[in-house]
């Protein structure tokens, strides 16, 4: 006998006699994913599996057949109808015509149009002014009584007035336009956003046409005629709805069951974008992706039971085998469905949410995401948008800069499910450190500090936010002009951070400046206070330090020297950036302040290059002290990188000074994502 277990998505099976509790020294089990994607692969070709149709699916085909059949005769006979088909018109047929010929009534020759009319009928007929005039006095010539002259002469007086000739043309207009075959598509339903964009631009024209065209423009008439035309336009630019070929549902009762029939389209280059599990013998619709056909259409819900898919039988089936099925399938995909008996609301949309993520994720090494084709590869300092949390343990997401080129979303890791895995993945880690001991007073001493570390998604809060890095809410902040935000350079030493900060600050020292630090030694002669130190007493020191106003501060020679978020923000105050080379450990203070840091990692070469850059300076390392460097920086990176906004490999001065100065101007062109904590 066969069981089957899951854990978020996580499927084994083991035979029925082996222990439950799946000890790790057992043959490892067979492993897949419950959720396969149904998307289409283009390398797949198509395969014809035979097919054995239930006579429940055959009865509901075979109804929609006759309604397919009924709407055709339906059809075709209203195409025969024309005006004298009607009875009425059969019986003013038949008797004598009396008065003027009415050509309404007679056989229409040529070409037919809707409804047996010809293509014309109805549209006003351009006619002549000059026609007109001429056909009424050949009318009062005509005419013998002296009544009907004088009624003809006052139509002549009408017809020769200039109100009704300005009305005449606009009749013939009006006519011309509706003689076309169609009118015409509005370009844009913002005539009035772009009137005003003009008007902007020739605002302060000194030539006579842009005056002219900004009066024109201005003017109330214009602006009314411009409204008018954006809310027409609005209404005929706004997404066709969509026809039965497209996208339609149809519920059909039958042995007390209601069956769903569902039609979507379904372009080539656009994936269905639904995961699908097994129950038991059904095959059941599992998740709904953010982008794919089936979440546009909104017919296809998580919990329906797929019957058949364009006339291929599905129940029964392995959710692998519906992969191979649907492989290649584009077009029209009808879905027989029993729908889920959960009903949903209505889905509220939701508000995107951009994260930075603190950890590098790779679904192919994960067992437990739940469909690894849709699972979404990102590294430490990616930006990603989360579209979608109804699964509060898988968000649904894209990489920043990929949502062109990639039309599904991804699966991540929410939050509490990463810091659950998280919190588990330490704790095993430190049960099985003892054991490598073989310290037995080590393993009862590190039992007691296990228990504090198990994880409680209610309890563990600060723990989590401090200890366990998943994701940080981010936004788009645009520096002012006038409050730059400080540069922060970080990295291990003899990297060059000392060295690029010196080289901005002599290059342009209107732009570039430093903070002044705090000391507690004794003011030299040539020293101003304020300019090259602020002087203070140990005793204020000490209470500015507690009062945290320090990002970092250390002792020299018995005296204690600090740099504070007060002299990094007054330097900002007189327009400066603000140039700091701070340790890892200042970067929390500095961020938790106001100052909004932009920090650049300056990361070492290689060995031998470094080994190279520090000859140049006169400096022979050993060895050992090289590789020192490198792990340093890589320590650095490993604890401290989810903080670092950007990062320079300094493989050579002028290079990384260059792109030092290409980060900093960006920050004036371009907007940057910041933790939203800063704009609240």
């Amino acid at each position: 006998m066969m069981t089957t277990s899951h854990m978020n998505g996580h499927v084994t099976e083991s035979d029925g006699g082996g222990s439950g509790g799946g000890e790790s020294n057992q043959e490892e089990p067979q492993q897949w994913h419950r959720e396969m994607a149904v998307d289409c692969p283009g390398d797949l070709g198509a395969r014809t599996l035979p097919v054995r149709r239930s006579a429940q699916l055959e009865r509901i085909r075979q109804h929609q057949e006759d309604l397919r059949r009924r709407r055709e005769e339906e059809g075709r006979n209203r195409q025969e109808l024309d005006l004298n088909a009607s009875i009425r018109l059969k019986k003013l047929s038949q008797n004598p015509k009396v008065g003027i010929d009415n050509p309404t009534f007679d056989p229409i020759e040529g070409p037919v149009g809707p409804m047996g009319l010809p293509p014309n009928l109805g549209a006003p007929t351009l006619l002549e002014l000059e026609e007109l005039l001429m056909s009424l006095k050949q009318v009062q010539h005509c005419l013998s009584d002296t009544q009907s002259q004088e009624d003809v002469e006052l139509v002549l007086q009408l017809v020769q007035k200039t109100d009704f000739q300005k009305a005449f043309n606009i009749h013939n207009a009006v006519a011309q336009h509706m003689n076309r075959p169609s009118p015409p598509f509005p370009h844009t339903d913002r005539a009035q956003g772009l009137a005003q964009e003009v008007q902007s631009m020739v605002h302060n024209s000194q030539h006579k046409e842009g005056l002219e065209l900004n009066t024109l423009l201005s003017s109330p008439h214009v602006q009314a005629v411009l409204l008018a035309h954006d809310c027409v336009a609005e209404q005929e630019m706004q997404l066709e709805p969509l026809t039965p070929d497209d996208h339609c549902e149809t519920l059909t009762q039958w042995g007390g069951e209601t069956v769903k029939i569902v039609c979507i389209e379904k372009a080539r280059d656009i994936p269905l974008g639904a995961t699908v599990r097994n129950d038991m013998d059904s095959v059941i619709i599992s998740r709904i992706v953010k982008g794919g056909a089936a979440e546009r259409s909104g017919l296809l819900h998580e919990g329906d039971e797929v019957l058949e898919i364009n006339g291929v039988e599905i129940r029964g089936k392995d959710v692998n085998e519906v992969f191979d099925i649907l492989a290649d399938m584009h077009g029209n995909l009808t879905f027989i469905l029993i729908p889920s008996p959960q009903t949903k609301p209505p889905p509220i949309k939701e508000t995107v949410v951009h994260v930075k993520a603190h950890f590098d994720y790779d679904p192919s090494d994960d067992p437990y995401v739940p469909c690894r084709e849709l699972g979404l590869c990102f590294q430490k300092g990616d930006i990603l948008h989360i579209i979608s949390q109804d699964d509060p343990n898988w968000w649904q997401a894209y990489r920043d800069g990929d949502e062109d080129n990639q039309p599904l979303a991804g699966l991540v890791p929410g939050k509490s499910f990463q810091q659950q895995r998280e919190a588990m993945k330490q704790t095993i880690e430190e049960d099985k450190e003892p054991e490598k001991s073989g310290k037995l007073w080590c393993a009862k001493k590190n039992k007691k500090k296990r228990k504090k570390l198990l994880y409680n998604s209610k309890q563990n809060d600060d723990y989590d936010n401090e200890e366990i890095l998943t994701y940080e809410e981010m936004a788009l902040y645009h520096q002012p002009a006038n409050r730059k935000r400080p540069i922060a350079l970080i990295g291990p030493p003899n990297c060059g951070q000392n060295e690029l900060r010196q080289r901005l600050l002599s290059s342009e020292p209107d732009r570039f400046g430093g903070a002044v630090p705090h000391t507690t030694r004794n003011r030299r002669d040539v020293e101003v206070s304020g300019r090259d130190y602020h002087f203070v007493s140990r005793q204020a020191f000490d209470m500015d330090a507690t009062a945290g106003k320090f990002i970092e501060s250390g002792e020299f020679e018995k005296n204690l020297y600090g740099t504070s978020t007060d002299s990094v923000r007054q330097l900002i105050n007189t327009g400066k950036i603000c140039l700091l080379c701070l340790h890892t450990q200042s970067l929390r203070i500095l961020r938790n302040s106001d100052l909004k840091p932009y920090i650049i990692f300056i990361a070492p070469p290689s060995q031998e290059r470094l080994r190279a850059l520090l000859a140049k300076e006169s400096k022979n390392p050993k060895p050992e002290e090289l590789r020192d460097i490198i792990e340093k920086a890589r320590e650095m990176e490993q604890n401290f990188g989810h903080l670092f906004d950007a990062a320079i490999v300094n493989t050579d001065q002028d290079k990384a000074y260059q792109e030092l100065l290409r980060l900093i101007n960006k920050l004036d062109t371009e907007p940057q994502w910041v933790p939203s904590s800063w704009l609240r």
